[in-house]
Protein backbone atom coordinates (compact mmCIF):
# COMPACT_ATOMS: atom_id res chain seq x y z
CA UNK A 1 0.00 0.00 0.00
CA UNK A 2 1.64 3.05 -1.05
CA UNK A 3 0.74 6.67 0.81
CA UNK A 4 2.63 9.52 1.29
CA UNK A 5 5.86 7.99 2.72
CA UNK A 6 5.55 5.85 -0.02
CA UNK A 7 5.24 1.75 0.22
CA UNK A 8 5.19 0.83 3.27
CA UNK A 9 6.10 -2.49 3.09
CA UNK A 10 9.35 -1.67 1.44
CA UNK A 11 10.28 0.55 4.45
CA UNK A 12 10.19 -2.01 7.57
CA UNK A 13 11.14 -5.11 4.80
CA UNK A 14 14.69 -3.11 4.61
CA UNK A 15 15.24 -3.61 8.58
CA UNK A 16 15.86 -7.51 8.43
CA UNK A 17 18.67 -6.67 5.62
CA UNK A 18 20.75 -5.13 8.33
CA UNK A 19 21.34 -8.09 10.02
CA UNK A 20 24.33 -10.28 10.24
CA UNK A 21 22.95 -12.92 7.17
CA UNK A 22 22.74 -10.07 4.87
CA UNK A 23 25.95 -8.63 5.97
CA UNK A 24 27.85 -11.82 5.47
CA UNK A 25 26.18 -12.17 1.96
CA UNK A 26 27.45 -8.56 1.29
CA UNK A 27 30.95 -9.52 2.28
CA UNK A 28 31.02 -12.51 0.08
CA UNK A 29 29.60 -10.50 -2.81
CA UNK A 30 32.52 -7.65 -2.13
CA UNK A 31 35.33 -8.45 -0.45
CA UNK A 32 35.41 -12.60 -1.81
CA UNK A 33 34.60 -11.26 -5.16
CA UNK A 34 32.17 -14.31 -4.77
CA UNK A 35 30.40 -14.18 -8.78
CA UNK A 36 27.55 -16.15 -8.83
CA UNK A 37 23.40 -16.19 -8.29
CA UNK A 38 22.46 -14.14 -5.29
CA UNK A 39 20.47 -17.49 -4.16
CA UNK A 40 23.84 -19.38 -4.19
CA UNK A 41 25.50 -16.31 -2.13
CA UNK A 42 22.31 -16.50 0.34
CA UNK A 43 22.18 -20.21 0.52
CA UNK A 44 25.71 -20.36 1.19
CA UNK A 45 24.72 -17.75 4.16
CA UNK A 46 22.47 -19.60 5.74
CA UNK A 47 24.73 -22.41 6.07
CA UNK A 48 27.45 -20.38 8.04
CA UNK A 49 24.97 -18.71 10.23
CA UNK A 50 23.89 -21.99 11.24
CA UNK A 51 27.54 -23.58 11.32
CA UNK A 52 28.04 -20.39 13.80
CA UNK A 53 24.98 -21.78 15.84
CA UNK A 54 26.19 -24.80 16.64
CA UNK A 55 29.68 -23.48 17.14
CA UNK A 56 28.58 -20.92 19.64
CA UNK A 57 27.33 -22.22 23.18
CA UNK A 58 23.68 -21.77 24.21
CA UNK A 59 23.27 -19.43 27.27
CA UNK A 60 20.34 -21.53 28.34
CA UNK A 61 22.68 -24.43 28.90
CA UNK A 62 25.24 -22.97 30.47
CA UNK A 63 25.23 -23.24 34.45
CA UNK A 64 28.34 -23.87 37.49
CA UNK A 65 30.08 -26.34 36.74
CA UNK A 66 29.27 -27.29 32.72
CA UNK A 67 31.60 -26.88 30.47
CA UNK A 68 31.07 -26.21 26.55
CA UNK A 69 33.23 -28.93 24.10
CA UNK A 70 33.11 -29.60 20.94
CA UNK A 71 34.07 -33.33 20.32
CA UNK A 72 33.57 -35.98 17.33
CA UNK A 73 29.95 -36.69 17.00
CA UNK A 74 28.73 -39.88 16.50
CA UNK A 75 29.49 -41.82 13.83
CA UNK A 76 27.68 -45.61 12.44
CA UNK A 77 30.56 -46.76 10.73
CA UNK A 78 34.70 -47.23 11.09
CA UNK A 79 36.72 -44.21 9.21
CA UNK A 80 38.53 -44.94 6.45
CA UNK A 81 42.66 -45.34 6.84
CA UNK A 82 44.32 -41.80 6.75
CA UNK A 83 41.25 -39.64 7.83
CA UNK A 84 42.08 -37.25 9.15
CA UNK A 85 41.08 -35.63 12.17
CA UNK A 86 39.55 -32.35 10.56
CA UNK A 87 37.85 -34.94 8.81
CA UNK A 88 35.75 -36.20 11.06
CA UNK A 89 32.33 -34.31 11.97
CA UNK A 90 32.34 -32.60 15.48
CA UNK A 91 29.64 -31.29 17.49
CA UNK A 92 29.47 -29.28 20.67
CA UNK A 93 28.17 -31.10 23.91
CA UNK A 94 27.38 -29.49 27.74
CA UNK A 95 29.58 -31.60 29.69
CA UNK A 96 29.02 -31.06 33.91
CA UNK A 97 32.66 -31.42 35.00
CA UNK A 98 31.77 -30.26 38.16
CA UNK A 99 28.59 -31.27 40.24
CA UNK A 100 26.95 -30.48 43.83
CA UNK A 101 28.36 -34.00 44.80
CA UNK A 102 31.47 -33.39 43.67
CA UNK A 103 31.89 -29.93 45.85
CA UNK A 104 30.09 -32.26 49.02
CA UNK A 105 32.85 -34.94 48.82
CA UNK A 106 35.52 -31.84 49.46
CA UNK A 107 33.51 -30.05 52.20
CA UNK A 108 32.68 -33.30 54.13
CA UNK A 109 35.67 -35.30 53.26
CA UNK A 110 35.96 -37.50 56.97
CA UNK A 111 39.81 -37.00 58.17
CA UNK A 112 42.24 -39.42 57.43
CA UNK A 113 45.44 -41.01 56.54
CA UNK A 114 47.22 -39.61 53.20
CA UNK A 115 46.37 -43.12 51.82
CA UNK A 116 42.33 -43.19 52.57
CA UNK A 117 42.41 -39.02 50.97
CA UNK A 118 44.33 -40.87 47.97
CA UNK A 119 41.69 -43.40 47.47
CA UNK A 120 38.54 -40.80 47.32
CA UNK A 121 39.91 -38.35 44.96
CA UNK A 122 40.63 -41.48 42.78
CA UNK A 123 36.92 -42.42 43.22
CA UNK A 124 35.78 -38.82 42.58
CA UNK A 125 37.63 -38.84 39.14
CA UNK A 126 36.68 -42.41 37.77
CA UNK A 127 33.14 -40.47 38.74
CA UNK A 128 33.70 -38.03 36.91
CA UNK A 129 35.53 -39.64 34.17
CA UNK A 130 32.21 -41.59 33.34
CA UNK A 131 30.08 -39.43 33.56
CA UNK A 132 31.63 -37.13 31.31
CA UNK A 133 31.88 -39.78 28.25
CA UNK A 134 28.31 -41.32 29.01
CA UNK A 135 27.12 -37.28 28.92
CA UNK A 136 28.68 -36.74 26.22
CA UNK A 137 27.14 -40.20 24.26
CA UNK A 138 24.12 -38.90 25.45
CA UNK A 139 24.20 -35.55 23.37
CA UNK A 140 26.01 -37.09 20.18
CA UNK A 141 29.12 -36.71 21.04
CA UNK A 142 32.12 -39.65 21.22
CA UNK A 143 35.11 -38.41 23.97
CA UNK A 144 38.83 -39.55 23.33
CA UNK A 145 41.01 -40.50 26.25
CA UNK A 146 43.12 -37.07 25.06
CA UNK A 147 40.22 -35.17 25.42
CA UNK A 148 39.68 -37.04 29.12
CA UNK A 149 43.17 -35.60 30.05
CA UNK A 150 42.71 -32.07 29.23
CA UNK A 151 39.04 -31.56 30.51
CA UNK A 152 40.70 -33.55 33.74
CA UNK A 153 44.12 -31.85 33.95
CA UNK A 154 45.32 -36.17 33.96
CA UNK A 155 48.04 -37.61 32.23
CA UNK A 156 47.12 -40.25 29.32
CA UNK A 157 48.89 -43.02 31.25
CA UNK A 158 46.58 -42.05 34.45
CA UNK A 159 43.43 -41.86 32.32
CA UNK A 160 44.09 -45.31 30.92
CA UNK A 161 44.77 -46.75 34.29
CA UNK A 162 41.09 -45.34 35.26
CA UNK A 163 39.72 -46.63 32.43
CA UNK A 164 41.15 -49.88 32.79
CA UNK A 165 39.94 -49.55 36.38
CA UNK A 166 36.79 -48.67 35.88
CA UNK A 167 35.98 -51.20 33.40
CA UNK A 168 37.19 -53.55 36.30
CA UNK A 169 35.21 -52.91 38.71
CA UNK A 170 31.93 -52.30 36.27
CA UNK A 171 32.30 -55.08 33.77
CA UNK A 172 28.63 -54.95 32.51
CA UNK A 173 28.73 -50.95 32.33
CA UNK A 174 30.63 -50.28 28.77
CA UNK A 175 32.28 -46.80 28.52
CA UNK A 176 31.55 -45.39 24.63
CA UNK A 177 34.97 -43.88 24.11
CA UNK A 178 35.68 -42.95 20.83
CA UNK A 179 38.71 -45.02 20.22
CA UNK A 180 35.98 -48.39 20.87
CA UNK A 181 33.51 -46.53 19.06
CA UNK A 182 35.56 -46.49 16.38
CA UNK A 183 36.77 -49.60 16.97
CA UNK A 184 40.55 -47.59 17.05
CA UNK A 185 43.01 -49.16 19.02
CA UNK A 186 43.76 -52.74 20.41
CA UNK A 187 41.76 -53.01 23.41
CA UNK A 188 39.68 -56.77 22.93
CA UNK A 189 37.40 -55.69 26.31
CA UNK A 190 34.75 -54.31 23.92
CA UNK A 191 35.01 -57.29 21.27
CA UNK A 192 35.03 -60.16 24.02
CA UNK A 193 31.79 -58.81 25.99
CA UNK A 194 29.90 -58.39 22.59
CA UNK A 195 30.61 -61.74 21.06
CA UNK A 196 29.71 -62.83 24.95
CA UNK A 197 26.14 -61.64 24.34
CA UNK A 198 26.40 -62.98 20.91
CA UNK A 199 27.04 -66.57 21.85
CA UNK A 200 24.36 -66.60 24.82
CA UNK A 201 21.87 -65.93 21.99
CA UNK A 202 21.35 -62.04 22.82
CA UNK A 203 20.02 -60.49 19.82
CA UNK A 204 22.31 -58.05 17.91
CA UNK A 205 19.93 -55.04 18.38
CA UNK A 206 20.00 -55.98 21.99
CA UNK A 207 23.42 -56.28 21.86
CA UNK A 208 23.96 -52.94 20.36
CA UNK A 209 22.02 -50.66 22.92
CA UNK A 210 23.71 -52.59 25.65
CA UNK A 211 27.05 -52.11 24.95
CA UNK A 212 26.96 -48.28 23.30
CA UNK A 213 27.82 -49.70 19.59
CA UNK A 214 26.10 -48.81 16.41
CA UNK A 215 24.11 -52.03 15.03
CA UNK A 216 26.74 -52.09 12.19
CA UNK A 217 29.71 -52.16 14.89
CA UNK A 218 28.08 -55.65 16.05
CA UNK A 219 27.23 -56.69 12.86
CA UNK A 220 31.04 -56.80 11.71
CA UNK A 221 32.47 -57.84 15.00
CA UNK A 222 30.14 -60.91 14.59
CA UNK A 223 31.10 -61.61 10.61
CA UNK A 224 34.71 -60.99 11.64
CA UNK A 225 34.18 -63.68 14.95
CA UNK A 226 32.08 -66.35 12.96
CA UNK A 227 34.89 -66.69 10.34
CA UNK A 228 37.97 -66.70 12.71
CA UNK A 229 35.56 -69.33 14.37
CA UNK A 230 34.93 -71.41 11.20
CA UNK A 231 39.00 -71.59 9.98
CA UNK A 232 39.84 -72.63 13.49
CA UNK A 233 37.30 -75.38 13.26
CA UNK A 234 39.18 -76.47 10.04
CA UNK A 235 42.36 -76.71 11.99
CA UNK A 236 43.63 -73.80 10.82
CA UNK A 237 46.58 -72.32 13.54
CA UNK A 238 46.28 -68.66 15.06
CA UNK A 239 49.00 -67.30 11.48
CA UNK A 240 46.98 -69.30 9.14
CA UNK A 241 44.22 -67.60 10.22
CA UNK A 242 46.09 -64.50 9.94
CA UNK A 243 47.35 -65.11 6.90
CA UNK A 244 43.85 -66.03 5.21
CA UNK A 245 41.28 -62.81 7.01
CA UNK A 246 43.95 -60.35 7.10
CA UNK A 247 43.84 -60.17 11.07
CA UNK A 248 46.10 -59.12 13.33
CA UNK A 249 47.92 -62.19 15.57
CA UNK A 250 46.57 -60.50 18.69
CA UNK A 251 43.23 -59.77 17.20
CA UNK A 252 42.88 -63.65 16.20
CA UNK A 253 44.06 -64.49 19.75
CA UNK A 254 40.72 -62.06 20.96
CA UNK A 255 38.15 -64.01 18.52
CA UNK A 256 40.07 -67.33 19.58
CA UNK A 257 39.85 -66.68 23.32
CA UNK A 258 36.09 -66.13 23.05
CA UNK A 259 35.56 -69.09 20.77
CA UNK A 260 37.32 -71.47 22.86
CA UNK A 261 35.03 -70.56 26.15
CA UNK A 262 32.39 -71.45 24.40
CA UNK A 263 33.58 -74.32 21.83
CA UNK A 264 35.97 -76.16 23.96
CA UNK A 265 36.56 -78.83 20.62
CA UNK A 266 38.09 -76.22 18.56
CA UNK A 267 41.75 -76.63 18.12
CA UNK A 268 43.51 -74.42 20.75
CA UNK A 269 45.40 -71.72 19.44
CA UNK A 270 47.84 -72.17 22.14
CA UNK A 271 48.25 -75.99 21.58
CA UNK A 272 49.14 -74.65 17.99
CA UNK A 273 51.69 -72.14 19.28
CA UNK A 274 53.09 -74.51 21.32
CA UNK A 275 54.32 -77.27 19.04
CA UNK A 276 55.07 -74.59 16.47
CA UNK A 277 57.79 -73.71 19.05
CA UNK A 278 59.24 -77.22 19.82
CA UNK A 279 59.52 -77.18 16.17
CA UNK A 280 61.31 -74.87 16.04
CA UNK A 281 63.66 -75.65 18.48
CA UNK A 282 64.62 -79.13 17.31
CA UNK A 283 65.19 -77.46 13.75
CA UNK A 284 67.89 -75.35 15.31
Amino acid sequence: MKGYYGDRRDRFASLEKRGFRAALVRLLETEYKLIGSHRVLEMLSDEIVQLFEEYHPKRDRIEAGVICWVTTKKSVRKPGYGKRTEDYESIMVYLPLITGSDLDQRVFVKAGTKNSNYRINRERDLATMARLIKSAWEQGGMLSQAELCVLMNRSLTTMRRYVAEYEAQHPDDLLPLKGYILDQGSRPTHKGIILNLYEQGIDPTDIAARTNHSLHAVDRYIKAYEQVKGLLRKGLDRHEVSKVTGYSLKLVDAYASVAKHFHPKLVPVTVKLSEEKKASKKSH
